[in-house]
């Protein structure tokens, strides 16, 4: 996987760096100046112990013999080139945006399933503005929310469209354009929680989420009325039980366990470990479906 990821990124990073040379006067001659101590190789790898376990940039330092402003500036180049590879699902193609998402199901019919998930970061400092915004209302921590799709299997398609905690669900899903994305589409379903009842009006059934519960003296002698009401309840989170462990895969990179960077690199952050998780999540899936079809 490493070895991919240098052919892939490497000539991405080195145009990157050409550019930002020569987007600037120079003022020195060619070759003059501070050389780079890491290589390509050891700058991706930096960034990825850092993304994976959660290593601070001073131990990554004393490992690679560098200062810690390499790291830091090391893990802000590599960050956004991770960040732009996208989901990678069957056949090799990439999912960057929500909106290819939506194109790729529905072209291929599938279902999907959606879901938003918290991550914490640190609160804006006292007197500040904004120090309100991340609290979240129902762990009332200091967080910032992503959302999250994924198939009927819990293969990742999508994670992102970052919002402070305080955003309700709906209104996040509404702000990254889902339903005029959805309008272009026909027979699409996306499974979703109580947290988004209210889009499935709004985008002609395609959004699907549980029946709300019932409550009256009068329907507790409709046993028949209940029981059918609380088995689709029950189907209906049980399908919705796969997207509930990508985002507990996602949780397992410590970089998403508990941001402590700044949080304007949280979007980066949880692009780049997206596009990870979903490399090593491709082959197995690809496996599943190869015996699901063997099987059938």
């Amino acid at each position: 996987m490493i070895a991919d990821l240098v052919a892939e990124l490497g000539p991405a990073w080195q145009a990157r760096r050409d550019a930002a040379l020569l987007d600037r006067p120079r003022r020195r001659g060619v070759g003059a100046g501070a050389k780079y101590k890491l290589v390509f190789v050891d700058r991706l790898l930096a960034t990825l112990v850092h993304l994976r376990h959660g290593v601070t940039h001073d131990v990554l330092a004393c490992w690679f013999q560098v200062d810690r402003s390499t790291i830091t500036r090391a893990v802000g180049e590599i960050r956004p080139l991770l960040a732009d590879r996208g989901c990678q699902i069957d056949g090799g193609l990439r999912l960057r945006t929500l909106a290819d998402v939506i194109a790729h199901l529905g072209a291929t019919g599938r279902t999907a399933l959606m879901d938003a998930t918290e991550i914490r970061v640190r609160r804006p400092a006292a007197n500040r503005g904004g120090r309100s915004r991340f609290i979240s209302g129902k762990s009332r921590i200091n967080a910032m929310k992503a959302l999250v799709l994924t198939d009927e299997h819990g293969q990742l398609l999508f994670c992102g469209e970052t919002r402070a905690g305080s955003v309700a669900d709906i209104t996040q899903a509404r702000d990254a354009g889902l339903i005029d994305l959805l309008a272009d589409t026909i027979d699409l379903q996306i499974l979703a929680d109580a947290g988004y009842q209210g889009l499935a009006a709004q985008t002609s059934g395609q959004v699907v989420t549980p029946p709300r519960k019932r409550r009256g003296k009068n329907l507790e002698h409709l046993q028949w009325l209940m029981t059918h009401h609380e088995a689709a309840r029950f189907a209906h989170s049980s399908a919705r039980i796969p997207v509930e462990h990508g985002i507990a895969h996602l949780k397992n990179w410590r970089a998403l366990a508990r941001h402590h960077s700044r949080r304007e690199n949280l979007p980066d952050t949880i692009r780049a470990v997206t596009g990870l998780l979903s490399d090593q999540q491709a082959p197995r899936h690809s496996k599943a479906l190869e015996l699901t079809a063997s099987s059938a």
